[in-house]
């Protein structure tokens, strides 16, 4: 075992099972014994944010073929982000956000975090 892993069971801490970054992060997992035996461990349900917790920084006009994860990569940094921009919205179908051409969409700090006056 893995000195780091075995101190952290030692001492009954356990490292988070997903990075900062992730939409997960901060959900906790559930272990399940199926009826044949095998273990599955599965994240908990997670719920869309309010969009009152975001502040937004900008907002854009979705252009024809506009893809969430190009939004992130040129307002956020990071493409992977996708899904804040996604939340920050309101939507459940992440593709819905830019699905018609001319729709406003927010660029928004991550949740919780408190920015100027909100621009919606």
């Amino acid at each position: 075992m893995d000195p780091i892993e075995a101190f952290l069971q030692s001492s009954a801490l356990t490292p988070p099972a997903f990075a900062p970054t992730s939409r997960y992060y901060g959900l906790p997992t559930v272990r399940s014994t199926l009826p044949d035996g095998r273990t599955v461990v599965f994240v908990t349900r997670r719920f869309l944010p309010p969009v009152a917790n975001f502040s937004v920084i900008e907002t854009v006009t979705a252009v024809a073929e506009e893809r969430l994860d190009n939004l992130a990569a040129r307002h956020l940094g990071e493409a992977e982000q996708w899904w804040r921009i996604a939340d920050a919205n309101g939507a459940m179908l992440p593709e819905a956000v830019v699905a018609e051409p001319g729709a406003t969409v927010y660029i928004t700090l991550p949740e919780g975090v408190p920015g100027a006056a909100d621009a919606r």
